[in-house]
């Protein structure tokens, strides 16, 4: 009843041989000789710790004392041709750190320190046979994990992640933008992280895809010649009212003309188009304030009628008038500025409005949403959210502010294809434009009319566009490559001053001068053929950020001390790793200081440096990657969004993707203990988020720590709707996936794949059919070939059972009351969510915050664990534990430890 081998090799890999294609073995080999030196050296402690072990460990022990129990007790299942869980108990080698069964060991010291086997109905094994082999199998594990670490087998060799190369040119170039939308994502074993170095490698090809990211990447940073003219619109919401108007007359007079000999049918026509004209308040629309008319806000992509002029000056933006747009929330409230086809490619688009809440707001807090679109036929149609983040507008009524927006063009990623090619007013039209989105919750036909009295409407009188915006001419980012210098007027001087001011940063050491020599090299051949200067130094530049020492995480980095042990990393290293860890991007040049100096080895500069990193918007990163790569949200990206009120509205479905991370950040900033992700007496949501989760008075979508009443059956990541959602099967909930995500990604202690073979539960079935989903499972498990695997995963799931498919609590299901209760194999006992909590609390505590540590360590190092990592968590997991388990405690007990510092 045991699992296959491997499900423990999962946690604790063997290091495996890498594939390398033949640049990546050429790449090495330049480092061979720098890393040779540290080869040679012998660590007297290391050795003497390693002998120590070896004398703790009593293999003789295993024939003599625990080999005959486990003849008593597993040999009858395990053994011969009676064979369950494809484990073989009386096969396994006793030599935890030369033999092949080290996997088996560890599983078999869990399911007999849990109590989970021999099965507790029918063993004969008592307490203290118990105990004894548990102590001699911790005997064991503690003597082989040392022996095993002594032998420095560790690797973390490999190239940055999509996301970290991404993260590091934006750090290295000044701008946040997106380089890295060409590379594919990475591939990676379904319980490692991304940036797992086992499978980090690189092909020819990708080399050459890397060379091209880099040139482009540089020429969007730099520029040329003079400051373009900038191109301005000026839209007042009193002229989008009077363009209604004017559409509302000709309208009228087409309607005399048509109807002059029919009265009564023109008196109904105007009275008709009077009507359509009065939009409803509930809608967003035009006003006029002094006569309180109303005209819905409209907009057609045909004949760019609604294109709006553009102007070659700025125009000052007038006082306050008396004509609104007043934007209600909803994708389908939006207000649309059509700004035609001049548009330009490259710079900032800045988006300026002057707007305020609506008079009678209360306390909410609407958001603005900037969109940008075209519509160039019926069917061809483009619309992507430009702003990353929800602008709250809380200007008060009477008294507005300006909101503003700088969008980069060259981040746009669909543009209309048809500027420069047709005319305006053409089909296909040529036209663009963006679109205003009130991002508020708004209130459905349920809830009271003193809700609804509070208005969660934007206010918009006038909006303001002007493109290509430059702060400065050269901007920062051209300026921090062609730096400033007077050696400018000789090209040799100054392109050498450039590449190594540009080097020293990307490859996070100082070059060498054979480094530089071979790019001055590289300059000189390439000046003949370019057009100018600026273009062969982009080429050398493209070059520095396709070469290994920028893309790979390379162990030997300079800054390596002779006397050095030959697994500890170099202070360069260490900056490295720990930029990696809490930024995903490179080490500043504060980090770079200090690794320069050798202060990184000191504990206290070590602390300092994680609260620096901590406070940085660049830990966004962090939380943002780590949270989303150990729960495994992936499943989340591929959802969208549903209409009606029932379903996953794309409000919802961002909410719900935000909130696991919005939690661990807020935890991290608080210290809070890490059994808060099991269980906690509050929220970290927005609006929308509460407002399916059944709490009120939680205005705005942003997100924050809100109280939780005991009876709303929520708190900590179990009850989450994104992970109850990611773990159903769309329609209702799935305990089998629910319990798989909580053992392997909370406890770390995966269950075994389903054997070959396995029935399906069939619903054409009438009995089958009328069951509960719980009895349906039951039914399932009660198959010979699912028994071995099901009895570890089902009531683990079956706890998750008044949670539907959308994470919305229920106490029936088709009028039937929900069973949430379960028994598992030690034959503790779940009654539903709350006992599941319970019992993590109480019995899983330390093997949840250990896994918890294993996973951020993980992620930390670019590697899997393997079993000689072990004794290095322990000692993480202690020090914890003794700090109250408080998540950044974790990592700075991580950061700190010797597992971080050591290959």
């Amino acid at each position: 009843m045991f699992p296959p081998r491997f499900t423990a090799q999962r946690r604790y890999n063997r290091p495996r041989r890498r594939r390398c294609s033949c640049v990546i073995v050429l790449l090495c080999l330049g480092f061979a000789a720098q890393s040779s030196v540290f080869a040679q050296v012998v660590v007297k402690d290391k050795a003497q710790s390693a002998n120590e072990a070896v004398a703790d460990r009593r293999p003789q022990r295993y024939e003599k004392s625990i080999k005959p129990l486990l003849r008593q007790t597993c040999f009858d299942c395990h053994s011969g041709d009676s064979v369950d869980g494809n484990f073989r108990a009386d096969q396994l080698d006793p030599d935890l750190v030369d033999g092949e069964d080290v996997a088996w060991w560890l599983e078999v010291y869990s399911v007999l320190s849990k109590g989970e086997m021999p099965p507790p109905e029918s063993s004969e094994l008592t307490d203290a046979q118990r105990i004894r082999i548990v102590d001699w199998l911790s005997t064991e594990i503690q003597a082989a994990e040392k022996l095993r670490k002594a032998s420095g087998n560790h690797s973390s060799f490999r190239r940055l992640t999509r996301y970290e190369y991404n993260y590091a040119f934006q750090d290295l170039l000044g701008v946040p933008w997106t380089f890295a939308g060409d590379l594919p994502a990475e591939a990676s074993e379904d319980d490692a992280f991304e940036n797992n170095a086992e499978s980090l490698h690189m092909s020819v090809k990708q080399v050459e895809t890397y060379h091209q990211l880099a040139l482009r990447a540089l020429r969007r940073i730099t520029v040329r010649g003079d400051r373009p003219p900038v191109v301005h619109w000026a839209i007042p919401m009193k002229d989008a009212f009077g363009r209604e108007k004017k559409r509302l007359e000709r309208d009228i007079e087409s309607a005399q003309k048509k109807f002059e000999d029919m009265p009564d049918k023109l008196t109904e026509q105007i009275e008709r188009l009077n009507k359509k004209f009065q939009a409803p308040a509930d809608r967003s629309h035009y006003l006029e304030l002094s006569t309180g008319v109303r005209v819905e806000v409209d907009w057609d992509y045909r004949k760019a009628s609604y294109a709006l002029k553009h102007s070659d000056t700025h125009k000052a933006m007038p006082e306050l008038g008396s004509h609104f747009a007043i934007v209600q929330p909803g994708s389908r409230q939006s207000l649309t500025v059509e700004l035609g086809d001049r548009l330009p490619d490259e710079g900032t688009m800045r988006v300026r409005v002057r707007a305020s809440r609506a008079k009678d707001a209360s306390e909410r807090i609407p958001s603005l949403q900037v969109h940008f679109g075209f519509q160039a036929t019926d069917q061809g149609r483009s619309i992507k959210r430009l702003s990353q983040q929800d602008i709250p507008v809380e200007a008060s009524y009477g008294q507005p502010e300006i909101y503003q927006w700088n969008i980069p063009l060259s981040e746009i990623e669909h543009r209309n294809t048809y500027r420069g090619e047709f005319e305006l007013g053409d089909q296909p039209s040529p036209s663009e434009y963006i679109r205003f989105t009130n991002s508020a919750v708004g209130h459905d036909e349920a809830e009271t009319a003193a809700a609804e009295a509070e208005s969660p409407a934007i206010l918009i009188d006038y909006v303001e566009v002007a493109a290509p915006v430059y702060d400065e001419w050269p901007p920062r980012s051209h300026r921090s490559v062609f730096i400033e210098s007077e050696n400018s007027h000789d090209e040799s001087a100054y392109a050498q001053e450039i590449i190594s001011a540009f080097m020293s940063r990307a490859w996070r050491r100082s070059p060498t001068t054979r480094d530089i020599d071979r790019k001055l090299q590289l300059f000189q051949r390439l000046r003949t053929s370019s057009k100018d200067f600026q273009e062969a130094v982009v080429e050398v530049l493209a070059t520095i950020l396709a070469s290994p020492k920028f893309l790979y995480v390379l162990p030997g980095e300079q800054g390596a001390q002779p006397d050095q042990q030959k697994d500890q990393l170099s202070q360069n290293e260490v900056a490295t790793r720990l930029s990696l860890f809490l930024w995903c991007s490179l080490p500043d040049e504060t980090l770079l200081k200090l690794a320069s100096a050798g202060r990184l080895s000191d504990h206290e500069v070590l602390r300092q440096q994680v609260d620096r990193m901590l406070s940085d918007p660049r830990a966004t990163r962090f939380t943002k990657h780590f949270v989303g790569q150990w729960l495994k949200m992936q499943p989340l990206e591929f959802l969208s969004p549903t209409r009606g009120d029932d379903g996953l509205d794309s409000a919802l479905l961002e909410s719900i993707k935000q909130e696991p991370i919005a939690l661990f950040a807020d935890m991290l900033r608080n210290d809070s203990s890490a059994l808060n992700f099991i269980d906690a007496d509050y929220l970290v949501v927005n609006e929308r988020l509460a407002k399916h989760y059944g709490i009120p008075g939680i205005p705005g979508n942003h997100f924050r720590r809100v109280s939780l009443p005991a009876e709303r059956n929520r708190g900590g990541l179990l009850t989450q709707a994104g992970l109850l959602t990611m773990n159903s099967d769309g329609e209702d909930s799935h305990p089998v996936k629910r319990g798989v995500w909580l053992l392997t990604n909370l406890l770390n202690d995966p269950p075994p794949p389903p054997p070959p073979a396995v029935p399906e539960i069939d619903l054409s079935d009438p009995a089958i059919a009328k069951m509960t989903l719980k009895e349906r499972v039951d039914d399932h498990r009660n198959h010979a070939a699912c028994m071995s695997c099901h009895q570890k995963i089902d009531p683990w799931g079956i706890a998750f059972e008044n949670y539907d498919a959308l994470g919305r609590w229920r106490d029936e299901i088709n009028g039937k009351i929900v069973d949430a209760t379960s028994v598992l194999p030690n034959e503790d006992k779940l009654d539903g969510m709350k006992g599941l909590k319970e019992h993590l609390i109480r019995q899983r505590h330390e093997q949840f915050v250990k896994a918890t540590i294993e996973k951020m360590a993980s992620f930390a190092l670019g590697r899997q664990l393997d079993f000689g990592d072990r004794a290095g968590i322990r000692e993480i997991a202690g020090r914890v534990r003794e700090s109250d388990d408080g998540i950044k405690t974790m990592v700075m007990c991580l950061v700190t430890s010797d597992l971080f510092q050591t290959k």
